[in-house]
This record gives C-alpha cells, sequence and structure tokens, in this order.
C-alpha cells in the first residue's frame, strides 16, 4: 500500500465556493475515485487556502492513469482548476506531493512494538 499526500492553494476568494464544490462531491465522481484504486481519501483546508490532500492505493500510477483517462475526472478537474493559484494541468495530475518523513506504524512494526507500546517521551511529533 502506498500513501499520498499532496498540497494545493486555493485562491482564498474562492475558499466557500471550493467548500461548497465538495458538499456533496458528484456521485460520479466518488465512484471515479472508488474505481481508481483510492481509499481512505480526505482534503483539509488550512489558513490562507492551504490545501492537504491524502489517500491510500496500492499503485498510485494505475491509479493516476485511471483518472487521467476517466471522462467524469475530466469534467471535474476542468471545473475544479480555477479554484487553485500557480497551478499547471489538472489538479489531479498536477499537485505538489509531499514527502512521508514519518509513520507510526512502520516505525512500531520495525522495532516489533504495537501502538500501546509507546510512552510520553517516545511520542512523536
Amino acid at each position: 500500500m502506498t500513501r499520498v499526500c499532496f498540497q494545493l492553494m486555493v485562491r482564498p476568494e474562492l475558499l466557500d465556493e471550493y467548500i461548497a464544490r465538495h458538499t456533496p462531491v458528484w456521485p460520479e465522481m466518488l465512484a471515479e475515485i472508488a474505481a481508481s484504486g483510492r481509499r481512505n481519501y480526505s482534503l483539509f483546508l488550512g489558513e490562507a487556502g492551504r490545501l492537504i490532500g491524502y489517500y491510500e492505493t496500492d499503485d498510485d500510477a494505475a491509479s493516476q492513469a485511471y483518472l487521467a483517462n476517466s471522462e467524469v475526472a475530466a469534467r471535474w478537474e476542468a471545473e475544479m482548476g480555477s479554484f487553485f493559484v500557480g497551478l499547471d494541468g489538472r489538479p489531479d495530475q498536477a499537485a505538489t506531493a509531499l514527502l512521508e518523513v514519518f509513520n507510526l506504524h512502520e516505525q512500531l512494526a520495525a522495532t516489533g512494538g504495537t501502538a500501546t507500546d509507546t510512552t510520553e517521551e517516545g511520542n512523536a511529533s
């Protein structure tokens, strides 16, 4: 499984509209995201329009290719493109990927520990 986290910047003057477009997302777009192999997909909106997205997939290249060839995703991304600052291309293809530097589960597994084995001084932040 691959964890993917990405960042985009939503135009501050369009924040309310961006939120409204995701409440809810088109049912056919939700189905395409799932069909692409993405799961546990979330978007988080921070200060000044900073958008952080996260999803898990077994094959990110295949997921990207599926959505790149999806007529539904193309329509959705065409509508969403104007919401973002400094974006060159479709939002689902051109977002800036973030480097994962820590994962609790993986580090615990490497030490043979479990989540209940952590102590206050061993917590990461």
